[in-house]
């Protein structure tokens, strides 16, 4: 008869054996799950050239370059260089529009006020535009009339204080000859005034009017 406690014994060393193998058999490595879940990357479409343009695009990129670099030009020598927007000749222009402008403003007539208001005016702009607007009208004007007065201006000296490429500061010295009905011998004064001037659509207006 064998003996049933090796029997068992054998049995009971057997088992986990065969419960290892089982495992083995029907597990999967966490990697090879991963691996079989994740899609395949998307392809992106590629994009190319009909056939007929293909030999063309060298001349398209060529052109393309060489109106870029003309744009960049233009905009750097035009728009972008303060040294040419502030040069000598921009300087003798703000100086020339800043003396033209300090003559019409204080040289008037009693017997042609409307005229020689309106040619002031065409030197002046913004607020200052407005505030001369309605002082000629409300205190020269009346005085000129009752006193026909007379008074004619000159620029004796002008020069440049400050100079951006769109706005300048301008110091003009005047001689200012005045005479009424009461006077008739001239009268004259000396003065010095800081013009500031804007540029407005490429002419330098007067936009600020200080003695000093």
């Amino acid at each position: 008869m064998r003996d049933t406690t090796a029997v068992a014994a054998e049995d009971d060393s057997d088992a986990p054996q065969a419960t290892t193998e089982a495992d083995g058999s029907t597990e999967e490595a966490p990697g090879d799950v991963a691996e079989a879940e994740s899609p395949e990357p998307l392809k992106r479409p590629r994009f190319s050239l009909p056939p007929r343009l293909r030999k063309f695009a060298p001349v398209i990129l060529a052109v393309l370059l060489l109106i870029s670099g003309g744009v960049a030009t233009w905009l750097y020598f035009k728009q972008y260089r303060p040294d040419q927007q502030t040069d000598a000749s921009v300087a003798h222009a703000v100086v020339s529009a800043a003396s033209d402008g300090t003559v019409a403003l204080l040289s008037y007539s009693s017997d042609s006020l409307d005229k020689d208001f309106a040619t002031a005016r065409s030197h002046l702009a913004g607020d200052f535009l407005s505030y001369y607007e309605q002082f000629t009208q409300q205190s020269v004007a009346p005085v000129a009339k009752q006193k026909s007065m007379k008074t004619t201006a000159h620029v004796s000296g002008a020069a440049v204080s400050e100079l951006h490429p769109d706005s300048a500061v301008v110091l003009v010295f005047v001689d200012q000859s005045t005479t009424t009905k009461d006077s008739p011998q001239p009268t004259l004064a000396l003065s010095s005034v800081l013009v500031h001037m804007t540029r407005i659509n490429g002419t330098w207006l007067i936009t600020k009017f200080n003695p000093v």
